[in-house]
């Protein structure tokens, strides 16, 4: 079950960038700020990226790095398929890769500050206790 509660978010989040990629060009919401594709693959690989990492655990984080890039690749790959939609972009392959890097960063050093947070407040506890 542990399993499942680490990988869930995850796999629900490919499962939304898949949705998205099969949207055909004329189908996708159109905001201001989405004139950037390159700030979007980044800014939506990172959040896959932390979510892998989380998957991978503390150890293993860098594979998120990875996972991403490969899972961008597959990406680019099916929107090829979609009508309207351009895919094997080598742009959004290496933005694709450089969000999930970011994003597993992003949770490796989340991890460190949290550590290093409880670390200091046992030694505050034990200090106390003196």
């Amino acid at each position: 079950m542990e399993d499942v509660k680490r990988w869930l978010p995850a796999f629900l989040y490919a499962c939304l960038i898949t949705y998205l990629s099969s949207l055909q060009g004329p189908q996708l919401p159109q905001y201001g700020f989405m004139l950037h594709d390159k700030i979007l693959h980044t800014t939506e690989y990172a959040g896959f990226g932390f979510l892998l990492a989380r998957g991978f655990g503390l150890r293993r984080w860098w594979w998120a790095c990875l996972a991403g890039a490969l899972f961008g690749v597959l990406d680019e790959f099916h929107q090829s398929f979609t009508p309207h939609r351009n895919g094997n972009d080598p742009g959004d392959m290496l933005a694709d890769l450089i969000g999930s890097t970011l994003g597993a960063l992003a949770f490796y050093g989340f991890h460190r500050l949290r550590k290093r947070a409880k670390n200091v407040a046992m030694t505050e506890r034990e200090k106390v206790r003196e």
